[in-house]
């Protein structure tokens, strides 16, 4: 069960307007603005949808995400490689716990600043995720 909207905050609709989200009967919704008319979308259709982006853009980098997630917490030796290794494996459950606990409002907001944007249409399918670029160099991505 969803208790809260993931990217609130960061979801905006085809023609650059922001989503709101509502509570009703206690689960969160999306509300894209369709001419006057309030559709709601399920928040976790749509967060799902961009946890399952992020999942496919690990997917087979897991080497480059453990090891640049134990250069940035300083962190390396065997014990927090497994660690890191193991959560990777097991991305579904931590996606349903994130879903479960939500972000933190500092967290949406940093990712917000750096231009982190999910663009969904009247259905609530993500059309695109717009996110910051990271690269040690000029050279473009094959």
């Amino acid at each position: 069960m969803v208790r809260r909207a993931l990217f609130q905050g960061l979801v905006i609709d085809e023609n650059d307007h922001p989503v709101e989200v509502d509570i009703v009967g206690g689960e969160p919704f999306y509300v894209v603005d369709d001419d006057g008319f309030r559709r709601h979308i399920e928040c976790e259709y749509v967060d799902r949808q961009v946890l399952g982006h992020f999942q496919e853009m690990i997917r087979g980098h897991e080497e480059l995400v453990t090891t640049g997630t134990m250069e940035m917490i300083g962190q390396d030796d065997i014990f927090t490689k497994a660690i890191i290794e193991n959560q990777l494996k097991n991305m579904d459950a931590q996606f349903d716990a994130m879903l479960e606990q939500g972000l933190p409002e500092e967290a949406r907001a940093y990712l917000g600043m750096l231009g982190f944007r999910v663009v969904i249409d009247m259905r609530g399918d993500v059309i695109r995720v717009d996110q910051p670029e990271v690269s040690d160099s000029d050279e473009p991505y094959d």
